[in-house]
């Protein structure tokens, strides 16, 4: 069983849709304990950081998050369910990340040019991801294949070891997808990525 935590932030029905679309067994539940029960686990987000850290930890999640993944069971954070990862973001001040992932969410600068065209924050369609590892999300898809964004901030890895693609904007190369060890996430949305979302969902399912 998938577990699609519902925390009152994220597209989960979307998601839910797309996993039993591929013929995952899947469920949307705000009850902590599901997780528990669960065989891995979906954190999506959308939204402001604060607003979705501040209802993962009010909701419960958080302590039965941190056990899944330490007993070794897959999880995957979409969007801000990725950020939330990091130790910290700068969205609407300074706020504490899950730590699981070292690093920091940071906005896209203000004035970034490309082709004499002013860039618009939020980062919102389709751009090209560079595969930079292995990680089981990407099996069978190519690198340089397009994926669907939308957010004004991004992940920057302290690790390069952690960042499983990246993808750019401007003048920012930003962290498009992690991969440590059992814990996987994309800032961009599988949902909304077409046959190339789907193949992620898959790959995620099949693990």
């Amino acid at each position: 069983m998938i577990n699609i935590i519902d925390y009152e932030m994220g597209n989960l029905r979307s998601v839910e849709k797309a996993f039993e679309s591929l013929g995952f067994a899947a469920r949307v539940s705000a009850d902590p304990e599901a997780i528990r029960s669960a065989e891995k686990v979906v954190l999506p987000g959308v939204g402001a950081f604060r607003d979705c850290i501040n209802n993962l930890r009010a909701g419960g999640f958080v302590e039965p998050l941190r056990e899944h993944i330490s007993a070794g069971k897959s999880m995957l954070g979409i969007c801000v369910g990725m950020q939330m990862l990091f130790d910290e973001s700068e969205e609407f001040g300074r706020h504490q990340g899950l730590g699981l992932i070292p690093g920091k969410v940071m906005r896209f600068p203000s004035g970034m040019v490309e082709t004499g065209e002013r860039l618009k924050v939020p980062h919102m369609g389709w751009n090209n991801i560079s595969i930079k590892q292995e990680s089981p999300l990407f099996k069978n898809i190519a690198d340089d294949s397009f994926v669907y964004f939308v957010h004004s901030y991004y992940c920057a890895a302290e690790n390069q070891e952690d960042v499983a693609a990246s993808c750019r904007y401007g003048d920012v190369e930003f962290c498009a997808s992690v991969w440590h060890d059992n814990i996987m996430a994309t800032q961009f949305h599988p949902e909304k990525s077409q046959d190339v979302g789907l193949r992620i969902f898959r790959n995620f399912g099949e693990l």
